[in-house]
């Protein structure tokens, strides 16, 4: 009878343990991510007002008719110049516009923040304006944005 009973029990725990096998694709159990994508055209002059900054998003090889926030933030490689972040206009067909008009010349930066379906991006994208300075083409070089300011501003 002994031998009976652990046999029946040695069956049940097999049974028990071959029902909790993982499923054959455990990818499909996490979130799939969709990555938010952002094309930045800048224009050639800033000193003239019409011309605008450009922001295409896409995510998921679709264009973004109305993502949840644009934000654009520049600021002036030398640190003399920082301007806050300032929400870019939505002008359809996934393009968001901003304008600035930069007339000191330099190395400056450009930051976009934006979001959409929990997809969160912020692209830095260095940019020239006039002539740029030895100092200004050496920290292109070495690829690092200089950020000043405090940036305790959130979404």
């Amino acid at each position: 009878m002994k031998s009976t009973i652990k046999y029946f029990s040695i069956l049940f725990l097999c049974m028990l343990l071959g029902a909790c096998a993982p499923k054959e694709d455990p990818a499909e159990l996490y979130e799939q991510e969709s990555p938010l994508q952002a094309d930045i055209t800048m224009p050639d002059d800033f000193s003239d007002s019409g011309d605008l900054i450009k922001i295409e998003l896409t995510q998921n090889s679709k264009i973004v008719e109305d993502a949840d926030f644009v934000h654009v933030e520049i600021w002036k490689g030398d640190g003399s110049f920082h301007d806050g972040m300032e929400e870019a206009e939505n002008a359809g067909d996934g393009i968001y516009t901003f304008n600035k008009n930069l007339k000191e010349d330099g190395l400056y930066y450009i930051k976009v923040h934006a979001g959409n379906n929990g997809s969160t991006i912020m692209p830095t994208l260095p940019f020239a304006v006039g002539e740029l300075s030895k100092a200004d083409v050496e920290a292109l070089n070495d690829h690092v944005p200089v950020e000043n300011g405090d940036h305790s501003q959130h979404h």
